[in-house]
């Protein structure tokens, strides 16, 4: 029973890690976004 509450643990960090980085990309790649649109608009 501890072998599956560990899996089950060691998943949801690595999924919880997976989300974090992928959100982190996702706002480098808007800024980057933003900052291109503004030096247009100049």
């Amino acid at each position: 029973m501890a072998t599956i509450k560990t899996l089950i643990a060691v998943a949801l960090a690595a999924t919880a890690l997976a989300g974090c980085n992928t959100v982190s990309g996702l706002g480098k790649d808007l800024k980057a976004g933003g900052q291109a649109i503004e030096r247009a608009a100049q």
